[in-house]
C-alpha cells in the first residue's frame, strides 16, 4: 500500500469510526487560577503536566483535575457568589455547582500545596481522605471570592474527556507563604507564576488554555465583576462553538 492509499485508508477509518462509536462521557472537572496582582502586569501560576499522563502530557496549565465525590459532601461557611452559582447552575444542580468549585480548591492544593481559604473556627469535617489533609491545616476553603472565567467541554472521540470550569481567585486568599517554586504532588511539574501576556505566547500551550488567558486578561483589564459572562467552548455537530456562560 502506498502513501495515499494508507492515507486514504486512515481516513476512511476515522469517519467510520465517528459513525459507529459511542463520544466517550466527558467527566466534571474544574480548574483554578490564581492571579498575582502588582508589577508591571498581574501573573498567574501554571505548571507543566508530567510526560506520563495520558492527557495533555507536558502541557503548561493552570492546576486543577476531575471532581472527587467528597467535594459534594463539604458546605463552606462562604457559598458561592449568587451570579456564579446561577451561571454555573445552567448545566447542574447548587450542590454540584458547589462541587466544582471545591474541586478546584482541593486540586489546587494536592497539585501546589497551596491552600485557598481562611482560618475558620469551627474548621469543617470530612470523612474525604482528600478532604482531612486539607483541612488537618484548620483553614476552611471560601468560595464566595472564586469568580467563573470559562467552560469547556473536551471534543468527542477523545480517550479522555472533560467538562471543565475554570476559576480565578486572587492571590491574597492564600494561607501561608507564597513560594516562588510551591511544592505538591508533583503532577504539575516548573511550577511557576509568569505573567498574562507572556503565558499566551508560551509554547506546549493548549489551545483552550489560550482561549482562557484571552477571556483572563480582558477581565482583569476591565475590572470585570462575578456577573460578567465567559466563553463556553464545545462542540455541535462537530464542529467547535463557543457561546456563553
Amino acid at each position: 500500500m502506498n502513501g495515499d492509499e494508507q492515507r486514504d485508508s486512515a481516513y476512511i477509518s476515522k469517519n467510520e469510526l465517528r459513525k459507529t462509536a459511542r463520544a466517550v462521557k466527558p467527566k466534571d472537572a474544574a480548574t483554578l487560577i490564581i492571579v498575582r496582582k502588582g508589577g508591571k502586569e498581574p501573573r498567574v501560576l501554571m505548571g507543566k503536566r508530567a510526560a506520563s499522563h495520558k492527557f495533555m502530557p507536558n502541557k503548561f496549565v493552570f492546576p486543577g483535575g476531575k471532581v472527587d465525590s467528597g467535594d459534594g459532601r463539604i458546605v463552606p461557611p462562604h457559598d458561592l457568589h449568587p451570579q456564579v452559582m446561577k451561571r454555573l447552575c445552567q448545566g447542574c444542580s447548587p450542590t454540584r455547582a458547589r462541587a466544582l468549585a471545591l474541586a478546584a480548591i482541593r486540586e489546587t492544593y494536592e497539585e501546589t500545596g497551596l491552600i485557598i481559604g481562611e482560618p475558620h473556627t469551627p474548621t469543617l469535617k470530612s470523612r474525604s481522605p482528600l478532604w482531612g489533609d486539607f483541612l488537618q491545616h484548620d483553614i476552611n476553603p471560601r468560595l464566595d471570592e472564586l469568580h467563573l472565567i470559562a467552560r469547556a467541554i473536551t471534543p468527542p472521540y477523545r480517550n479522555r474527556r472533560f467538562d471543565a470550569r475554570f476559576f480565578m481567585v486572587d492571590a491574597e486568599h492564600i494561607q501561608g507563604e507564597v513560594h516562588e517554586r510551591p511544592q505538591g504532588s508533583g503532577e504539575l511539574l516548573d511550577l511557576h507564576w509568569v505573567g498574562v501576556s507572556k503565558a499566551q505566547s508560551m509554547e506546549q500551550l493548549p489551545h483552550i488554555t489560550r482561549s482562557v488567558l484571552q477571556a483572563l486578561e480582558e477581565r482583569l483589564r476591565d475590572g470585570a465583576g462575578h456577573d460578567v459572562l465567559g466563553p463556553f467552548v464545545h462542540t455541535r455537530y462537530g464542529k467547535p462553538v463557543i457561546e456563553s456562560i
